[in-house]
């Protein structure tokens, strides 16, 4: 079997084998784990906690006293 070939954006060829037996599905996020001389390859649940991160960072900007004083009049 070849090799998975490794991209520049971390992404990793699945066989198309695997594919057809087990997925993963476009936009399917996986983890790779070794396990002693294994590779173990699984499906990954989106992580709220990084999507709640990026939102309070985006909306930080708008919190300077100089927002707050332009739409408390709104």
């Amino acid at each position: 079997m070849t090799p998975p070939k490794d991209t520049a954006r971390s992404r990793a060829a699945v066989p198309k084998r695997i594919r057809e037996t087990a997925g993963p599905y476009a936009g399917e996020v996986l983890a790779i784990e070794t396990d002693g001389d294994r590779v173990v390859v699984r499906r990954t649940a989106p992580d709220p906690d990084d999507y709640l991160e990026g939102l309070a960072a985006a909306m930080n900007e708008w919190l300077s006293p100089q927002d707050e004083e332009a739409w408390r009049d709104l």
